[in-house]
């Protein structure tokens, strides 16, 4: 399976949070799935660990380094995903969510949120 980690996701994986249960955490590291993240999870992370947000416990730098690390796929933003977010249904009004979403469903991966209102984008999408 490809699975597209929204950014709180791939946040907990890579930081063990207790909030990732445990179906899910196995889910993401059973060797036989393909994951993935969003270089617009990475930028998302770097504007917030750069507005002292205190929720934000790396730099953006840290997080594509750790990423990397637990072997994730760096999904690039194309003009493709750019025009695919914008033609979603106004559902949700985050630009990153909206861009993550739109990676989501044009490459195809299964996108993995806890956001219900991201979920409600696509039966596919896995709300964890």
């Amino acid at each position: 399976m490809r699975l597209l980690l929204d950014t709180h996701i791939a946040l907990w994986a890579i930081t063990n949070d207790a909030k990732l249960k445990s179906p899910l955490r196995e889910l993401i590291e059973n060797q036989e799935n393909s994951v993935a993240v969003s270089a617009a999870s990475v930028w998302e992370i770097a504007i917030k660990f750069g507005l002292n947000r205190e929720a934000m416990p790396v730099s953006g730098a840290e997080v594509l380094h750790w990423f990397l690390v637990a072997g994730y796929e760096l999904v690039p933003v194309t003009g493709d995903h750019a025009a695919a977010a914008a033609a979603l249904p106004p559902i949700h009004h985050d630009p990153f969510d909206r861009l993550i979403v739109a990676q989501a469903l044009y490459e195809p991966y299964r996108l993995v949120t806890h956001d219900k209102t991201v979920a409600s984008y696509d039966p596919g999408i896995l709300l964890a």
